[in-house]
């Protein structure tokens, strides 16, 4: 196991709220704590000194007016889950695929020691079955674990509820224990997507595990907690935010993947370089080429350093600046987003154009045109500009598509302003590694930064056959 990382978020909506209450900003309020006892839940006083139980977090504001009266909830809501690099994980010897979820060794040695058939439902990618489906069968038939392999055509165009759909059926049919047999997603983006969706509506809530086999969902889909289908021809219109119990990532799945998946997969890590760590940019400038033709396979030589080869390292720091940022803002309360670098005008694009471009292909136009943009803003040099673009045509990543029209990238940043409070909140480089969140970008500077980058772009590009 190369590294292991716990994520905790707490839901807050109303914790600003509930400040307020008790700062005294409504009258005639009373705050009650909840304290659990003989098998029941009752009110507290907060001023209350003697506490016989257990206390919950909750709390319950109760306020008076003519009117009524009214309870205001303050219930938070903590999700844990583990995000697992690991090596062999078909390997019948090896637990995680079983047990890799499980933290708590009480827990665990439980498991273990239960002498009921242990029941996994898997949901595969139909191109992932026809690679890996025989290696998933030997591991559980090794392990006497009960099982059922649904292979699925998990593409961006059939993304949708009619897949949800089908797997919630299948899941009926099969039957599993909701707290201790989770449903298995092995699949790139799209497919963890759509199970993880399925897993949130079985029984209200079901628990589940991702095992990325694309770079892209390596770094992005498998560590975040959004799950989603794409709806009235509008990406990802219908979702939860849901995380699984655990995400397992083996590098080994990369070795079958087509190279321009694999290239699909680095805007993705191009991005958080981007914005957040000039040393990651530095290693996809000097290495990028390399992980690309090598699959993100390790070397096998000893490792320069003792923070290992470029494709540990690479993926290790993708992951964790993807985490710092999402952890503390796990149902995006806030809107203020670095990683929504390259999708602003990359939603728009790619669903015009399906299946034209992939996922990791229409954000990293997208950030292209806003690498022009922070250059016409005075953010970053014309020699960084220049770096970056270079390094992304390295990667063999498009940085312009006829398609991109200025009236798609205006209507995007309208729409962004729809449903973002009314502030753009532009994710925009201000240096190699650093950025920042303007709302203060003039239509004119977007347009000249258009033009810009046509000129310098458009012949020298061709679009991804």
């Amino acid at each position: 196991m190369l590294g292991t990382s716990r994520q905790h978020s707490h839901f807050n909506f109303n914790m600003s709220h509930a400040s307020e209450i008790s700062d005294g900003a409504c009258d005639h309020v009373t705050k009650f704590r909840l304290v659990h006892a003989d098998c029941t839940w009752s009110r507290q006083t907060a001023d209350c000194q003697r506490v016989e139980g257990r206390l919950s977090d909750a709390r319950i504001y109760e306020s008076s007016s003519e009117d009524g009266v009214t309870w205001t909830v303050v219930s938070p809501v903590v999700f844990t889950y583990r995000v697992v690099q690991c090596e062999r994980l078909l390997d019948a010897s090896n637990d995680t695929l079983l047990f890799g979820h499980i933290s708590s060794p009480t827990e665990l040695q439980a498991l273990k020691n239960n002498s009921e058939v242990m029941k996994r439902f898997i949901v595969i990618d139909e191109t992932v079955n026809d690679l890996y489906g025989s290696q998933v069968a030997a591991y559980f038939q090794a392990r006497g674990v009960t099982y059922k392999i649904l292979p699925l055509p998990t593409t961006e165009e059939n993304k949708s509820m009619t897949l949800v759909t089908r797997i919630l059926e299948e899941v009926h049919k099969f039957g599993i224990d909701r707290r201790t047999e989770p449903i298995i997603a092995i699949g790139g983006g799209v497919c963890l997507d759509i199970t993880g969706l399925a897993a949130s509506l079985y029984r209200r809530r079901t628990p589940y595990i991702r095992v990325p086999t694309t770079l892209l969902a390596y770094i992005d889909a498998s560590v975040g907690a959004k799950t989603g289908v794409n709806f009235a021809n509008c990406k990802n219109k219908l979702g939860s935010y849901i995380p699984p119990v655990a995400a397992f990532l083996d590098r080994s799945f990369l070795c079958t993947l087509p190279r321009r998946h694999i290239s699909n997969g680095m805007a993705e890590m191009l991005k958080m370089a981007l914005m957040k760590h000039r040393g990651l940019f530095e290693l996809l400038e000097k290495d990028g080429r390399h992980l690309l033709d090598s699959s993100f396979q390790s070397s096998g030589r000893m490792p320069e350093n003792i923070h290992g080869d470029a494709a540990s390292v690479s993926t290790r720091l993708a992951i964790e600046t993807m985490l710092e940022e999402l952890a503390p803002n796990l149902w995006e309360d806030d809107l203020d987003r670095l990683v929504d670098f390259g999708h602003i005008i990359s939603p728009e694009l790619e669903m015009k154009i399906l299946p034209a471009l992939l996922h990791g292909e229409a954000v990293n136009i997208d950030m292209a045109f806003m690498v022009y943009v922070a250059h016409e803003r005075g953010f970053l040099t014309e020699e960084e500009k220049r770096r970056i673009i270079v390094c992304m045509r390295s990667l063999d990543l498009p940085v312009w598509h006829s398609d991109c029209t200025l009236d798609l990238v205006l209507k995007s940043l309208t729409e962004r302003l729809k449903h973002s409070g009314g502030f753009l909140r532009t994710p925009l480089p201000t240096a190699l590694g650093k950025a920042r969140i303007f709302n203060d970008t003039e239509e004119s500077i977007v347009c000249q930064a258009f033009k810009k980058w046509c000129d310098e772009q458009c012949e020298t590009t061709m679009k991804p056959e």
